[in-house]
C-alpha cells in the first residue's frame, strides 16, 4: 500500500491526498511535519533530504516534491484524464502545475502564516497587505482565464485543478478583504463538489 508521509494540515500532502481519491489509490498516511516531528530524523531525511511533508513510498519507490508526486502517481496508475497524454493538453496541465509553484505559493504562505501561524502582536501589517495585493494578482488572473463551467485547463478536471484548488479553498477561507471574482467563485463551488476535495481539502485552515 501506498505510504504518504505528512500532517493532514499540509497543502502539499493535501494535494496528493485529494490525488489518491480522484485516482481510487489506496494509501496509509503516517502524521509528520509540524507538531509531529519526525522530518528531522535520520530515518526520515534518508528519505527525503529536504526534512519537508509530502514523502511518498510506493514499495522500493521514495518521491518527494508534490506536484512530482501528482505526476507520478496519474503516470503509474493510468489517470489519463487527470494527465492527459497528448503533449499540448498535458503542456496545458503543467505550465498551471508551475504557475503554482512560481507565483501563487509564495503571497498565500506569507498571509497563511501571518494571519494563521503568528501572535496578532507580531504581526507585520506591511508585509501582510503587499502580501494580499500580489495574491490579488495572481487570482486575478486565473480569474481572467476561467471558463463559466470547465477547469483550468479546459473542460476536464486535471492535475492543475489539485494544484490550484486547494489553494483557491485557502483564497476565500482566509480573514481578508477580496475583491469580486465571479468565475473563481464558481470555479471553487464545482471544486468543492468533488469527494476528494471535501474529503481532505475543505474545512477550517490551520
Amino acid at each position: 500500500m501506498l505510504k504518504i508521509w505528512g500532517r493532514a494540515n499540509s497543502s502539499n500532502v493535501q494535494k496528493v491526498l485529494w490525488a489518491c481519491e480522484e485516482i481510487g489509490i489506496a494509501f496509509e498516511r503516517i502524521d509528520a511535519g509540524g507538531a509531529f516531528g519526525k522530518t528531522k530524523e535520520p530515518a526520515y531525511l534518508a528519505m527525503n533530504p529536504n526534512g519537508l511533508v509530502p514523502t511518498v513510498e510506493d514499495g522500493k519507490t521514495i518521491l518527494w516534491e508534490s506536484n512530482t508526486i501528482l505526476r507520478y502517481l496519474a503516470t503509474t496508475r493510468g489517470a489519463d484524464r487527470l494527465y492527459p497524454k497528448d503533449p499540448v493538453q498535458r503542456s496545458i496541465v503543467e505550465r498551471w502545475m508551475d504557475w503554482q509553484l512560481a507565483s501563487v505559493n509564495a503571497p498565500m504562505a506569507v498571509l497563511l502564516f501571518g494571519h494563521y501561524r503568528t501572535p496578532p502582536e507580531q504581526r507585520d501589517p506591511a508585509a501582510l497587505e503587499d502580501a494580499r495585493q500580489r495574491a490579488i494578482g495572481v487570482w486575478s488572473i486565473l480569474e481572467s482565464c476561467l471558463g463559466e463551467t470547465g477547469y483550468v485547463a479546459g473542460a476536464d478536471f486535471t492535475l492543475a485543478d489539485i494544484c490550484l484548488g486547494m489553494y483557491v479553498h485557502r483564497w476565500f477561507s482566509y480573514p481578508i478583504e477580496r475583491p469580486q471574482t465571479p468565475r473563481l467563485a464558481k470555479y471553487y463551488e464545482r471544486i468543492g463538489e468533488r469527494p476528494g476535495c471535501r474529503k481532505h481539502v475543505l474545512g477550517p485552515v490551520t
